[in-house]
């Protein structure tokens, strides 16, 4: 069902095989063949996952002769990162109200 479909960044990592890809990737850029030698999948399912993390923005390609060469677009984790950061800010200030809240009513 397409309502519950997430291509934003924590969408995209929601899945192993790209979390793997993205660390990978974080090392050093690399083609679709390499990666491959690294994960237990086909040259296709790699090209699959490749694509949603392109999609999220947490990856680039550029060419390279015949080659894709990919790797992590600093940006769209930049973007992730601030949105992590936001839940966390958000989470915190709400335990710190219920904390203050405890805090009154034991006064």
């Amino acid at each position: 069902m397409a309502t519950y479909e997430d291509d934003t960044g924590l969408g995209a990592l929601n899945d192993a095989t790209r979390r793997a890809i993205v660390l990978s990737l974080a090392a050093r850029p690399q083609a679709v063949v390499e990666l491959e030698t690294e994960l237990p999948i086909s040259r296709p399912a790699v090209s699959q996952h490749l694509k949603v993390l392109k999609a999220a923005g947490l990856v680039t390609e550029r060419a390279a002769g015949n080659r894709r060469i990919y790797q992590v677009n600093a940006a769209g984790l930049a973007a992730l990162r601030d949105q992590l950061d936001t839940f966390w800010n958000r989470a915190m200030a709400g335990y710190r109200i219920v904390v203050e809240q405890q805090e009154e009513e034991q006064s």
